[in-house]
């Protein structure tokens, strides 16, 4: 564990006993991640797959929902809209992100969100032992057991939303 940042995430870790590492990224001089995080995971020994990205969408109806998936594959439109009951899903927009969810884009976990959010489980995030998420800061990844991550998304529906 590390005292480098504290966030909602960070905190929600250290009170559920759960272990972690923060990866720090580099920002660019714009002060957007680097884009060669693969490396930089793979550098740590780490799985550049097991980023766990969190995708916010914006349903009609105004809701949000995001979607956790590990791996390189594409959000399932028609599995969503009709998981959902929702006709129309789109991505929300850049600045809608920390509005729904209280994070910048680049920084947005899978966990510590607001009630209002609704949060899916793409199946991919079973298949590796370690995990990496948002942790709330940007500029810094949060690396997790996937079990543990799982445990904290208890309650979130969990299915193959994604196509490979």
């Amino acid at each position: 564990m590390s005292d480098v940042i504290q966030s909602p995430v960070t905190q929600l870790l250290q009170q559920q006993a759960i272990p972690f590492d923060v990866i720090e990224i580099p920002l660019s001089e714009d002060k957007k991640p680097i884009r060669s995080l693969e490396e930089l995971l793979s550098s740590k020994g780490l799985n550049p797959n097991a980023v766990v990205r969190s995708v916010v969408f914006k349903a009609d109806s105004g809701s949000y929902t995001l979607l956790a998936a590990a791996g390189g594959g594409r959000a399932d439109w028609g599995i969503l809209r009709k998981h959902l009951n929702e006709r129309k899903l789109r991505m929300a927009e850049y600045d809608e992100v920390p509005e729904a969810t209280g994070y910048v884009v680049g920084a947005v976990p899978p966990v510590a969100l607001p009630e209002t959010v609704l949060v899916l489980v793409d199946k991919s995030v079973r298949q590796y032992e370690t995990v990496v998420i948002g942790s709330g800061v940007l500029g810094y990844a949060i690396a997790l057991k996937a079990l543990d991550l799982l445990a904290l998304l208890r309650g979130s529906d969990e299915s193959e939303f994604v196509k490979v």
